[in-house]
């Protein structure tokens, strides 16, 4: 399951959000059902960041979401939204011809 998520942070916050998310990283990506994490920024406005994730279903990504791990850095940047992330699956997508 491919998962992209756009996040838009207080600019103010960007290099905080920035460093809490290359340090975490790896621990999300070491979680059972994470097969990718990725963030990207260039080209966006500032404060805008995008998330690339794939999960070996929905179930682990629904894990990971219940955790303490997840809480613990939402609980953190949840302050620092100035908009509701916005999230797409691939599975949600329908291909057009």
């Amino acid at each position: 399951m491919v998962r992209i998520v756009k996040l838009t942070i207080d600019p103010a916050k960007a290099k905080a959000f920035e460093g809490l998310f290359t340090e975490k990283m790896m621990q999300i990506r070491h979680f059972p059902g994470c097969r990718h994490l990725a963030l990207w920024k260039n080209h966006l406005p500032s404060g805008v960041f995008m998330t690339y994730s794939i999960w070996d279903n929905q179930d682990a990504l629904d894990a990971y979401r219940h955790s303490a791990m997840f809480s613990d850095i939402w609980g953190t940047i949840k302050p620092w939204f100035t908009a509701k992330p916005e999230a797409w699956s691939l599975d949600d997508i329908t291909p057009t011809l």
